[in-house]
């Protein structure tokens, strides 16, 4: 729709588990969604995470692959209009709602709300070497591809690896830092040493490592050498947990958390912006998977309902 058309009830920017669920729901209580999203296809991180998701309950034994699939058919089937490969520039107020404006977009887009589902990306490797996970601040700049021999974040990338024979640097102390320890110790790791400023990960999976193969505390990092406190290692793997994806939005304002995620208020997911809603992983309102991910769409769908049958 152009400026001069019709506003739609609400834009949903990010098409994962979030985004999708608030979307269907909103279609299905009668109103009138649109999902815009940045990547080619739906389903946000589960796209690219291939391994079977057994803490989904609803679906034991299914991918993520499979989960992304199931996600698209549910809008397909509830016919929410959908953008793909449209890479949203700004987001700002306008008369009786928000403006949506960026690449791959009919024009702007009009709506009385905003949700943004637009979920994280993994943080890069710092330049210092130290473990940045949980730590404040507004969202990096994009980072650039990291060199060969350095993996960054979960994901398809390090399925695709070849481990075998591999001296391999873990560095974070999160599950994903251990669980992928493990997965580069079951392909064939000649060696794997975990580094970590402090470790998070559960139990079940810090037990699973040697004690020797950990090491707590400070550490320094040559990534042009791939070098871990002067040891060299053939890959280094970099967790050191998720930050948002929203510069698009500072037009808005939005208030952030302690570690730079969107704020919210707990009971509707709106933002510090009336009519702007976070949900998912972008505002870390709770513990985050796919289940609360659908779950916080299911809140911002009602949310937005009462605001619109209330005539607000």
């Amino acid at each position: 729709m152009s400026a001069h058309g019709k506003a739609f009830d609400a834009l949903i920017i990010g098409a994962g588990p979030a985004g999708v669920s608030c979307a269907v729901w909103l279609a299905r209580l009668g109103f009138s969604p649109a999902l815009l999203e940045a990547g080619a296809q739906v389903g946000g991180l589960c796209r690219d995470n291939p391994f079977i998701d057994e803490w989904n309950a609803s679906l034991p034994g299914v991918s993520g692959p499979q989960v992304a699939d199931n996600l698209a058919l549910s809008l397909r089937q509830a016919m929410v209009p959908l953008w793909l490969s449209c890479a949203v520039g700004r987001v700002a107020p306008a008369d009786s709602g928000f403006a949506v404006t960026g690449a791959g977009l009919p024009g702007q887009l009009l709506a009385r709300h905003i949700v943004l589902a637009t979920g994280v990306r993994a943080r890069p490797l710092a330049d210092a070497g130290a473990d940045p996970a949980g730590g404040p601040g507004a969202e990096a700049p994009a980072a650039a591809a990291p060199p060969a021999g350095i993996l960054v974040g979960p994901g398809a990338h390090i399925v695709a690896q070849d481990f075998r024979g591999k001296r391999v640097a873990v560095l974070g102390g999160g599950d994903n830092a251990f669980e992928n320890a493990l997965y580069a110790m079951e392909h064939g790791a000649a060696k794997v040493h975990i580094y970590a400023r402090t470790i998070r990960a559960q139990r079940q999976f810090v037990r699973k490592v040697p004690p020797a193969g950990v090491s707590a505390g400070g550490y320094r990092v040559d990534a042009a050498g791939r070098s871990v406190n002067g040891e060299p290692y053939d890959l280094l793997l970099v967790f050191y947990g998720w930050e948002p994806c929203m510069r698009f939005a500072d037009a808005l304002g939005l208030q952030r958390s302690a570690q730079g995620f969107i704020a919210t208020d707990m009971q509707t997911a709106q933002t510090s912006c009336q009519g702007v809603y976070a949900i998912g992983e972008v505002a870390q309102r709770q513990h985050p998977c796919v289940v609360t991910a659908l779950a916080d769409g299911v809140t911002a769908a009602k949310a937005i309902q009462a605001k619109i049958e209330a005539g607000q």
